[in-house]
């Protein structure tokens, strides 16, 4: 038997979102700092870009973003049959007094928000640090929670979330994935 599909949103369904969160972190701003964006690799970073360009008008400025790779940063290395596959971390600005908003595509047990606030943390101290989620999934394991989170979707543990979106994938879309028993 193969898995199940089923879409939660197509891509006007995921432009809305990203519309509707741009507006939520241009409106809770961390006063006085400057706003920076960080992707979590890979679908991080996509979705920081768009969040980036609908930020723009709402804060007056263009919103910098920058990349996090997590890699050497998880709790689970070496636990695995594989060498991790590291795509660098690239933050061509200042975290030092910046308010960085860190930017992934599900959020599920917190792990790699742990690891990614480690990372951009050994850059620099960041005046705030805050979490907007494109899907927030539950089923945490480490106490982590969203400031944004454009979707929230209850799923069994079974169950898997995924964002596809461009150019990474062929299509822009949120789906949810159910295995046989």
């Amino acid at each position: 038997m193969t898995e199940r599909e089923s879409r939660l949103r197509d891509a006007q369904g995921l432009a809305e979102i990203l519309t509707e969160m741009a507006g939520r972190i241009a409106k809770d701003r961390c006063a006085g700092a400057p706003l920076r964006l960080v992707g979590i690799r890979t679908r991080g970073v996509t979705i920081a870009e768009r969040l980036a360009l609908l930020l723009a008008p709402l804060v007056g400025q263009e919103v910098p973003v920058g990349a996090v790779d997590i890699t050497l940063y998880r709790d689970d290395l070496g636990q695995g049959e594989r060498w991790p596959v590291l795509r660098g971390t690239e933050i061509g600005f200042d975290v030092e007094g910046a308010e960085i908003v860190l930017v992934d595509d599900v959020l599920f047990t917190g792990r790699t928000v742990r690891a990614a606030i480690n990372a951009v943390c050994d850059l620099g101290r960041p005046a705030c640090v805050r979490l907007a989620v494109l899907v927030d999934r539950g089923h945490r394991e480490i106490p982590i929670q969203p400031d944004v989170a454009g979707l929230t979707v209850t799923t069994d543990r079974s169950e898997r979330v995924r964002v596809r979106a461009r150019p990474i994938d062929p299509v822009d879309e949120i789906v949810r994935i159910a295995f046989p028993n």
